[in-house]
Order: structure tokens, then C-alpha cells, then sequence
């Protein structure tokens, strides 16, 4: 008789147990490095080894060999090919070759049984190494954003690598790589945890993975939906596969029809073909799933725009005097000016490439979890930044995008600085171009608890002068020291958000949750001092926004520092958005704890 079906992995990675990832890993992680090294020895020694296949099954081509590399017979330094041939350690070195392939295997594999991760209500533990045990710990309430990337590559396989951004430097958690559904929906039952909210346990138990040792599962599998599992119950051969018919979340063998009846298998052409379809319906599914968010509140990008705004940005302008020097260089006979410029010219069109690429297939939008952004075409990526988790905003309008209207939108998030590599600076930027409209919208999924009141000010700090939206005024002394953009000088702040205008070349509106401002600073220098003018800084995180107001009156300095210090205050006391899932009533409870 048959007995209930035994899953074959886990459907929540969030139960507290320790869980492995994806077996690919080692292969994604290191294994490509090593590939690439191993061709490019083989490409560098692709003459000498055809020679040396020549002379051992063609003997009569051994003269002319020896003839060119006589003198290199016994320098192993030049010629360490010639050397093994020549010495008769051929046998030997094909063995050494075949050890260290074993010997990387087995890393892999030791690396990948070694690498294991759970997730808990309070924190995401990862312990990792073989000869050097760590063991990393990312708090829940400490998450700044979750990111999923797909290199291409990766997504061959069918997998992803899910990043946890935490506060604090170098203290981000990597599991690289997982299924890909497992990545998508670890991200959901992560950002759950971290919300305060708690969901009910399911009513079926699910059991471990099969062949889960020690109580770690792989990574790689999971339980098809609607398939509950009983605990210790395991299935017998010849057993049919119930609901096998769907999805894996690994991506391997998804769509994969199961075996009708008992001794039956499914065509190895047939789950092939059916693998090639799901990786293609993974390349071509957009990154936003639709079901996250209505159509009408997601921002896209034309393909038109993010080239024009990328050959219209600050890399155009080096890329003239690159060329101007390149072209100088030659026609004056300075050669040398080939070897110190080609290089930056190639790497400049090498950024505004990458540039253009990460932009395509762009959205923003709304979800119950945060702002989900998604990027790219071939590699892709997406990065969903909960609420109470964006500590400034800016929007920038370079001189060039002015006649087109387009602006770029940067964030200021807990553990991402502005020096950081330039994956993690590109996570900062929300919108890299855009119109007036999509900026409202944007800052309207960044900031909704004062969408309704931000939305007054934005046009008058985008690109309003004066006093116009009730901006404060910058005196026309302040011109000695900011004469072409004095008059756009201005603060305003409303529902606990501190609006600040400023720029003439490059136009710039920074807004601060004043509940995630970190101080406030008024500072005055001698030459202030005699215009009685002062300068305002508020101190948010590390990143690429800085929240200035370069000038103001002395007297409406001090007014706005003392007005803001308790703003402040007070929003950080009743700001409950970090548990943004929490009732109201467990959220109070939490913040009254964290007085306590």
C-alpha cells in the first residue's frame, strides 16, 4: 500500500530550522572564477600543447621542436610545458592536474555542506567555513532593505542571490544562491518577521527535506503547493506523486509532468523541455510581479529617455576632452597619449554602457512590504526598501536634463555610504531619470504617511524662487557667497518633513523625516559673521544626500534649528513605521519598550 507523499524540500525557510542553499552555489560563487582561470592558461598555452600533441603522436615533428625550444629545455621559468615533456613528467603532471581538480570538488562541496543559514523571529543567523568557523547575525529590526539579484548566469540555473542590508557597515547577510521562488519568498516571510506582524501557522506540518541531515534541509526544492506533508511519513516505491504536476521553487524540474501510475518515469525529453520553458518564462516575467501592485501606480522608463539622459549626463563632458585629447595626441605625433587615454576612454564608455543597461526594464512601485524597485535586462535585480527605512531624499536636475524636464531621485538608506562599491551606490538611486510627475510619485511611495502635504511643496522646490510654497527667503546679502543660486535658497517643513531648495547648476530639493534625523547643526564662519548669515546642516545616515541650507539669515537659522531639534523629537517618540505590520496597539507596546 501507499503511504502520504514525502515532500521533496521545505516550503518555509523561515521556520527556525538551519537550511542549506542551493547546490549550484559553490559553482556560481567561486567554481566560474576557476573555470575562467583554467582558460586562460589553456588559451595562453594553446600553440605550445598542439605542439606537444604533435610530437607525441607524430614523431617525426620532434626536430624542429626541439630545435625552436632547445635552449628553453631547462628553463622551467619560460617554458614549463616543454619542461614536464622534455623531463618525462607528463604522467605525473596529469595526476597533479586531476588531484587539484579533485581537491577543488571536494572545497566545493565541503563549502556548500558547511554554509548554512535559518531564520528566526528575532534575527537571520548564516554560520559559514570550513577551517574558520563564522557565524553572522542580522537582527530583524535592524533590516534595511532586501535585494535579489539574478546574474545571468544565475538565472541559468534557476537561482538568486538574496542580500539583507542591515544597518552598520560591512554588516549585510548574502545567501547566494537560493531557488529562485525560495528567494522571492524568503524575501516575503523576512519582511514579515521584520514588520512586527506575526501570521498564523499553517495547519499542516511540513516536514523536513528528504535526505536533510542534522536537521538542515537543501535549499534547492520545495514542496509543491497544496501538498501537505506529514511528519515521519515517508513515500513507498511505486507510490504516485501527487501534485507533482506543480511548480517547483527551485526552478528545477518545474512543470515537469509526473508519473501517472506505479514504474512509470517522465521522458528525459520531456522534463528537459519543460526546464527550457520555465527558464524562458523566467527570463521574459518582469520583476515586479503584477499582483504586488496596481499597473497604474508603477513607474517605468523609456528606452529613449535612459539613453538620451545618459549621453546627455556628466560623463558626456569627459568624454569630450578625452576625445579631444585622444585626436590632439595623434595628430601631433604623441603617441604616448594612446596608451594614458584609450584606457580611461574605454572605461568611460564601459560606465555609460552599464549605466544604460541596469536602467532598462526599470519599475517602481508600492507594496504592502515597502517600495519594490526592479532593474535590468539580462542580469536583473530587485531591491524592496520597507517603511520608516528612508532617512533622506533628493531630487537632482542636472544642467543638460533641464530642457527636457528630467530629473534623478537618491535616497539616503542606514548601511549603504556614499563611498560604497558600485553595486551597493546604485541600490541609493530610486529614479534614475524621470519627469516632475514621476517624481511626485515616487516621493509619494518614499515618504506616504505626509504623501498629501509633500506634495504642495514639490513643484515650488523643484523649481520655484523666493518664497513661492512657503519657503523660507534667503536675504540678497547672501548673493557675496551664493550669487547665481541664492534666490532658490530655502527651507520649508511640514507633517514632520523638512523640505530644503537649493542649486542653480544643479538643481536640488532634499526632504528629511525629521522622526530618522539623526541632529541638527547650525554653524557660522567669519565670513558669515560679518553678512550675519549662518549655515544649516541636518545629520541624517551615511549616503549621497546631504540635507544643507548653504545660507540663511542668522536670526532664521537659530528659529529653524530650535524648531526642528524638537519636531524631531517629538516625531521620533510617536513613529511607529519600522513595524509597519504590527497593530497599532503592538506597535505602541514595542516603542514603549524601547523607552523603557
Amino acid at each position: 500500500m501507499s503511504g502520504p507523499v514525502r515532500p521533496q524540500g521545505v516550503v518555509n525557510l523561515a521556520d527556525g530550522e538551519w537550511h542549506r542553499l542551493h547546490p549550484a552555489s559553490p559553482l556560481l560563487r567561486g567554481g566560474l572564477v576557476f573555470i575562467a582561470v583554467i582558460g586562460f592558461i589553456i588559451a595562453n598555452l594553446r600553440e605550445r600543447v598542439i605542439e606537444i600533441f604533435l610530437a607525441i603522436f607524430a614523431p617525426e615533428s620532434t626536430a624542429p621542436i626541439d630545435a625552436e625550444y632547445g635552449e628553453w629545455q631547462q628553463d622551467w621559468a619560460n617554458d614549463p610545458v616543454g619542461g614536464i615533456v622534455v623531463n618525462g613528467l607528463v604522467g605525473w603532471a596529469l595526476l597533479a592536474l586531476a588531484a587539484v581538480i579533485i581537491a577543488v570538488v571536494i572545497g566545493f562541496w565541503l563549502s556548500w555542506r558547511m554554509h548554512t543559514f535559518r531564520v528566526t523571529p528575532e534575527a537571520v543567523e548564516v554560520r559559514s567555513g570550513i577551517l574558520f568557523r563564522s557565524h553572522r547575525s542580522a537582527r530583524l529590526d535592524r533590516i534595511q532593505g532586501i535585494n535579489v539579484n539574478r546574474p545571468l548566469f544565475a538565472r541559468l540555473f534557476g537561482t538568486a542571490k538574496l542580500e539583507i542590508s542591515v544597518a552598520g557597515q560591512s554588516a549585510n547577510v548574502q545567501l547566494a544562491y537560493l531557488g529562485s521562488a525560495l528567494a522571492d519568498a524568503l524575501r516575503a516571510d523576512v519582511l514579515r518577521l521584520a514588520s512586527g506582524a506575526r501570521a498564523e501557522r499553517a495547519q499542516g506540518a511540513v516536514a523536513p527535506a528528504a535526505g536533510a541531515v542534522d536537521g538542515r534541509a537543501d535549499a534547492s526544492s520545495v514542496v509543491a503547493p497544496g501538498v501537505v506533508a506529514v511528519p515521519g511519513t515517508a513515500q513507498e516505491p511505486g507510490a504516485p506523486a501527487a501534485a507533482a504536476d506543480a511548480p517547483a521553487a527551485d526552478g528545477t524540474g518545474a512543470g515537469v509532468p509526473a508519473a501517472g501510475a506505479a514504474g512509470q518515469r517522465t521522458p528525459v525529453s520531456a522534463r528537459a523541455g519543460a526546464l527550457v520553458t520555465q527558464r524562458v518564462d523566467e527570463f521574459l516575467a518582469p520583476e515586479l510581479d503584477p499582483d504586488l501592485a496596481p499597473p497604474e501606480s508603477v513607474v517605468h522608463l523609456p528606452l529613449g529617455r535612459v539613453i538620451g539622459s545618459t549621453l546627455l549626463g556628466g560623463s558626456t563632458i569627459w568624454a569630450i576632452i578625452l576625445v579631444a585629447i585622444i585626436v590632439v595626441g595623434v595628430t601631433t605625433g604623441q603617441m604616448w597619449v594612446l596608451f594614458s587615454f584609450v584606457p580611461a576612454a574605454i572605461g568611460l564608455v564601459s560606465y555609460t554602457w552599464s549605466r544604460i543597461t541596469k536602467s532598462l526594464r526599470y519599475s517602481i512601485a508600492g507594496t504592502p512590504d515597502g517600495v519594490r524597485i526592479g532593474h535590468g535586462l539580462l542580469s536583473t535585480g530587485n531591491q524592496t526598501i520597507p517603511p520608516g527605512r528612508v532617512h533622506a531624499v533628493e531630487a537632482t536636475q542636472w544642467v543638460f536634463w533641464r530642457p527636457f524636464g528630467w530629473w534623478s531621485v537618491r535616497i539616503n538608506v542606514a548601511g549603504q555610504s556614499v563611498s560604497a562599491s558600485g553595486e551597493a551606490a546604485q541600490r541609493t538611486i530610486v529614479l534614475p531619470v524621470g519627469t516632475a510627475a514621476d517624481v511626485h510619485r515616487v516621493l509619494a511611495l518614499l515618504l506616504p504617511d505626509a504623501a498629501a502635504e509633500v506634495e504642495a511643496l514639490v513643484d515650488a522646490g523643484l523649481v520655484g524662487r523666493g518664497d513661492a510654497g512657503g519657503f523660507s527667503v534667503t536675504p540678497k546679502r547672501a548673493a557675496w557667497l551664493r550669487p547665481f543660486s541664492w534666490k532658490r535658497i530655502g527651507l520649508a517643513e511640514t507633517a514632520g518633513v523638512a523640505v530644503i531648495r537649493r542649486g542653480a547648476l544643479i538643481r536640488s530639493l532634499s526632504l528629511v523625516p525629521l522622526a530618522r534625523m539623526q541632529s541638527v547643526a547650525v554653524s557660522v564662519g567669519p565670513i558669515e559673521r560679518a553678512l550675519d548669515l549662518a549655515t544649516l546642516r541636518l545629520h541624517t545616515v551615511t549616503g549621497p544626500v546631504s540635507a544643507l541650507l548653504p545660507v540663511a539669515d542668522r536670526t532664521v537659522a537659530a528659529a529653524l534649528f530650535d524648531r526642528l531639534a524638537h519636531e524631531a523629537i517629538e516625531r521620533a517618540a510617536i513613529d511607529t513605521s519600522h513595524h509597519w505590520g504590527a497593530s497599532p496597539a503592538a506597535a505602541n507596546e514595542t516603542e514603549s519598550l524601547h523607552v523603557d
